[in-house]
This record gives structure tokens, sequence and C-alpha cells, in this order.
């Protein structure tokens, strides 16, 4: 008959915890007094530096600072020593007031010259006196004698403008011809430009145009001046 154990009194069963235990214990004391050693010797070292660091002398350092330099000595005032003897000038101021014995000259009167107003161009829409054309003098006012000239230059383009021109280059239809041109300060047809729908049309214009009659220089506050002139060409193509 085999002999059965006890579970409660079995120490096999522990051993692993008392063995865990017993390596605890053998760590934690192994630490404290490694930890223990240590901080004594550091300790014991600072103690001993800081003894010794009480020993050494300190050297206290100072800036010189230099005064500043003496200012300059002033310069000494020359003092110039007049002579009783020396005569001085002494100006004389003459007095303004005349007397009656004086005899007071008449200053010349200077003409001055007025300078020449140049006055521009001036649209024949806003002359004061228009070109006269010749025929147009019979007519005593301003108003008739530039509605002469307008009248007299349309029929001058009427007769000398060939119309057949614009057949032979083959336009159709109405025709409008607008031609720019002055009257200069002697009466001179000067300045001729157009714009036409074709270029001979236009070269055509200005050519009747230069043959214009020279006429009497329209004026402006007396004065001739240049006078610019529109007309427009519009005719229509059968």
């Amino acid at each position: 008959m085999e002999a059965k154990k006890n579970p409660d009194v079995d120490l096999r069963k522990n051993s692993v915890f008392y063995l865990a235990l017993g390596l605890a214990l053998v760590t934690f004391l192994i630490w404290q007094g490694m930890e223990w050693t240590a901080y004594d010797e550091v300790a014991k070292e600072e103690v001993v530096d800081m003894i010794e660091n009480d020993d050494e002398e300190m050297i206290m350092t100072q800036q010189q600072i230099q005064p500043p330099p003496p200012p300059p000595p002033p310069a000494p005032e020359i003092i110039e020593v007049v002579e009783d003897e020396e005569e001085v000038e002494e100006t004389v101021i003459e007095s303004a007031e005349t007397s009656e014995e004086e005899v007071i000259q008449e200053v010349e009167t200077v003409e001055i010259e007025e300078e020449e107003e140049i006055i521009e161009d001036v649209p024949f829409s806003v002359i004061e006196d228009a070109p006269i054309f010749p025929g147009c003098e019979k007519y005593a006012s301003k108003k008739e004698r530039k509605k002469c000239m307008s009248e007299q230059v349309q029929k001058h383009v009427n007769k000398k403008f060939n119309t057949e021109l614009a057949s032979d280059l083959d336009l159709e239809g109405v025709q409008k011809i607008f031609v720019v041109f002055k009257i200069d300060r002697q009466g001179n047809i000067t300045d001729v430009r157009s714009r036409a729908p074709h270029p001979r049309l236009a070269k055509e214009a200005e050519k009747v145009i230069r043959s214009l009659p020279k006429m009497k220089p329209g004026k402006q506050r007396g004065k001739p001046v240049g006078v610019n002139y529109t007309l427009p060409i519009v005719f229509k193509v059968q």
C-alpha cells in the first residue's frame, strides 16, 4: 500500500514563489548598497572641491577711464590801433529836395510799339468779312457778299467738274466728294484736300477747286486772314 502525500503539506508547489522572492530581496539589498556607497564618495569629492576653491585668490579687474583732452586755448583777439591823425572820409548824403531856382527838365515820352496780333485761319462760317468772289463787290452788305461767294463757287464746280468720269469708272448711284481748301491772306487758293469714293474723282475735284479765280481775302477784326472752306460735291450717276 503506497503512502499518500497531503497536498497541503507539499512544499514543492511554492518553490518557484520562494525562489523569485529571494532573488528580488537579494537584488534590492545589492542596489541599496551600491547607491549608498556612490553617494558618499560623490558628496565627499564635492565638499573637498568647495574647500579647495575657497583658497583661490580672486583677481578683480577694473577698466581705466582716460580723461578727455583739455580744450584748445582761445585765439587771441586782434585789435587794430588806428592813429588819431588818419583822416576818415565821410559820405555826404545830398538832399533830394529841389528849390525854385532849379530847372526841371522834361523827360521825353517813350513810345511803346504794340505787337501785331496774329490771327490764325478762320472758318468760313464764322468769318466777319468773307472773301469776295469776283463780281460780288456789287453787294453792299456782308451777308449778301458771303451768300454770293458760296453760290459762285458752287456754279464754278458744277460747270467744270466732269461728271461723266464716274460712268467711266463703273460707279453707280449717288457719289459724294468732300473738298477742303483755304483762301489765304492774298486771296489765293491753297491747301486743297479731298475725299472721294475713287482716287480719280478726288483728283478731279482738286483740279476744279484749284481753277477758282483769285479773290479778295477775308478779314477778321479788320485784318486779312486765311479762310478755311469746306465744299461737298454730290451728284448722281445715271
